[in-house]
């Protein structure tokens, strides 16, 4: 790895290139509130402002200021890198298990989805022992349950397996 952000032999994406990628998807939420906002109305009615007007100011702050910042960074002649290739791939280590237990989480419940995810976080990335990661992947969904569902009487998602076990 390089010591250097301004290595121009450093390999991975630029700093550019990725200001103008992050400034080019949120102009397009900005886009997509706008057009949401068109279609419930964004007028003024006999109560008060429609459903779509706030949020269509909104979507329209957001586009100038995701289109200024896109043009801010295509003038920038930079070649400052963002990050290597080896970082992205530390971060996409976190970045990838977390968007699969956000998906999980409707489908096998909170309870089951994090045991996997500490589970598997401290297995893989860890390299903690089997009893000790089995004992604090299972103990703190337990303490987890106990603390919500009966302390706080909040009921968390549950999959299958709590339906199973009647929790």
């Amino acid at each position: 790895m390089s010591n250097s952000p301004d290595d121009p032999d450093a390999a991975g994406p630029r700093q550019r290139h990725v200001e103008m990628g992050v400034a080019a998807f949120i102009l397009a939420l900005g886009a997509i509130t706008i057009f949401g906002s068109l279609k419930v109305g964004i007028g003024w009615g006999a109560e008060g402002p429609k459903s779509g007007f706030f949020p269509f100011w909104i979507g329209l702050l957001i586009v100038a200021t995701s289109g200024f910042n896109f043009i801010k960074a295509y003038a920038k002649p930079s070649r400052k890198l963002f990050a290597e290739w080896v970082q992205i791939a530390q971060v996409l280590k976190i970045v990838w298990p977390m968007a699969i237990y956000v998906a999980a989480v409707p489908w096998l419940g909170i309870y089951v989805s994090s045991a996997i995810l500490i589970i598997g976080f401290m297995r893989w990335l860890g390299r903690y022992s089997w009893p000790l990661t089995l004992g604090i992947g299972l103990g703190l969904q337990i303490v987890i349950y106990v603390t919500f569902e009966k302390w706080f009487l909040l009921s968390l998602p549950k999959g299958p397996l709590e339906d199973l076990l009647g929790l």
